[in-house]
């Protein structure tokens, strides 16, 4: 494994981070420990020293699970990152999720601390003043219950950039794959700041281990094994990323991500000339891509968006059209769907009543209600 320094807080991180969002989960909706212990526990023995969780992951128990997996291990030595979003709190409440993070956890300190889905407004309003949960976070870090505070972020750019510029941070968590590329300049600028910089979905959200692309085989190197391979290994040769954190929810997927991160150099200069090649020739389908966030949901009528989009991804971006036509089949008729470790539930796209609830929470401004309309188009036909 390798490891970068995190900012300028001492800290160095594994070049693969644990995300714990989508850690196994039992029928009533919390972690299944039995499964999700040993998963952490063999990414800590590959090297993986940085996991992250949220407050609300897995009902609140993703949490319980990774402090259940770190118990054997020297603490001092793992890096471990939750999240509490601010946007309806104020101080007082922040530190009474904070204490119970750390029960939740049992550890007596969180090292990165991050204020959740942060968006200037918000930090303007929740963050600063004298009942702000910035101040709640530097009592906090006083008193040695966090050690440094983070932010991640699905604002614009521009906003993102104020918010590293603020000079409050010491870290960043933002979405960078090769499909979608908008936070390139705030990478970085955080790392210009010296802050961490920790890349959320480097495999889109599990998205591109679906994709087959062998009709692109020429512009790929020999030594890519696969699409995650490809993925991670492209998100780390930027050298403004610190980690590439990887919701993992297999053992396969957690052995496969951390050979990736094992390289000292992802490409060679002649791979990445590659590399840069293919990247062209799949900008097309960034405007296209749902990276299945979820901020759009629950929608009222009961549709599930994500679910609707990850199907017709199958087909519009890895041309698996027989599959994903069939998938939504079984969808129309109520039955629920696990691909990829996603789970499918709600309502196919038929059932879209065009309300627009959705469109404003979307962080991509996806038009979801005209894409929804294409997936009945093309998939229900």
């Amino acid at each position: 494994m390798q490891y970068r320094a995190y900012g300028k807080t001492g800290l160095r991180a594994s070049t693969l981070g644990f995300g714990a969002m989508r850690l196994p989960a039992r029928e009533d909706g919390t972690c299944d420990y039995d499964r999700a212990v040993p998963m952490l526990q063999r990414a800590i023995e590959l090297g993986v020293n940085y996991i992250d969780s949220a407050w609300g992951y897995i009902n609140g128990t993703s949490e319980v699970a990774v402090g259940k997996a770190i118990k054997p291990y020297e603490r001092a030595k793992l890096i471990l990152s939750t999240k509490i979003p601010i946007n309806d709190l104020y101080g007082p409440e922040w530190r009474r999720r904070l204490e119970v993070q750390l029960q939740r956890f049992d550890s007596p300190y969180i090292d990165v601390m991050h204020m959740h889905n942060l968006h200037w407004q918000v930090f303007q309003e929740h963050g600063l003043g004298e009942n702000g949960c910035l101040k709640a976070a530097r009592q906090a870090q006083a008193e040695g219950l966090i050690r440094h505070l983070a932010f991640s972020s699905h604002d614009t750019p521009e906003n993102v950039i104020r918010l590293i510029e603020t000079g409050e941070f010491d870290g960043v968590l933002l979405q960078y794959n090769f499909l979608d590329r908008r936070m390139e300049e705030p990478i970085r600028r955080a790392h210009e700041k010296s802050l961490g910089v920790v890349v959320m979905g480097p495999v889109g959200g599990g998205r591109l281990s679906m994709w087959d692309p062998q009709a692109l085989r020429d512009l790929i190197p020999e030594s890519v094994v696969s699409a995650p391979d490809l993925a991670i290994r492209w998100v780390l040769s930027n050298p403004n990323v610190t980690v590439a954190l990887s919701g993992m929810n297999t053992l396969e997927m957690i052995e496969q991500n951390a050979s990736s991160a094992s390289r000292e150099q992802p490409f060679t200069p002649q791979e990445q000339e590659m590399v840069n090649r293919l990247l062209a020739k799949l900008t097309e389908f960034a405007n296209l891509y749902c990276t299945g966030c979820g901020y759009c949901m629950p929608c009222p009528n009961g549709v599930d968006i994500p679910g609707n989009f990850l199907l017709m991804n199958y087909y519009r971006v890895y041309g698996l059209r027989e599959y994903a036509t069939r998938q939504y089949a079984l969808l129309k008729q109520g039955k629920e769907l696990w691909l990829q470790g996603t789970r499918i539930a709600g309502k196919d796209a038929s059932a879209c009543v065009q309300c627009g609830t959705c469109e404003p929470k979307c962080p991509q401004n996806i038009p979801i209600i005209e894409q929804l309309e294409e997936v009945e188009r093309v998939l229900g036909a």
